[in-house]
């Protein structure tokens, strides 16, 4: 780990991706009788960042069922995807911001 922040970077690019995973798992199960959209409880996660297990999955809640008890809504579903996208470009961007000042630093370390 390049320092507390790249890990806590880090942490948070695996718990966009997971959300990635859980988003794509709802819209395949928009037609599935009875399933209920699920999503990952961020604020439980960044309370609990360093503890390494995997994400904390949640029944998303507010969302209005169907009669056969499904409560996916792809326009909702859409937007998070969108939404988590957008998230870990900025993420990464960071990261990456981060790699690149290590970099610099070992690069005027050695004498240019």
């Amino acid at each position: 780990m390049l320092n507390p922040i790249a890990g806590n970077l880090e942490r948070y690019l695996d718990l966009l991706a997971a959300r990635q995973k859980l988003v794509a798992s709802n819209i395949a199960n928009a037609d599935t009788p009875g399933y209920k959209t699920r999503d990952v409880d961020f604020q439980f996660e960044f309370m609990s960042l360093a503890r390494g297990a995997g994400p904390h999955v949640v029944e998303a809640p507010g969302l209005a069922a169907r009669n056969d008890g499904n409560n996916v809504s792809i326009d909702r579903e859409s937007r998070m995807l969108a939404e988590t996208a957008l998230r870990f470009n900025l993420a990464s961007s960071l990261l990456r911001g981060q790699i690149q000042a290590v970099r610099t630093a070992i690069k005027e370390g050695r004498g240019g």
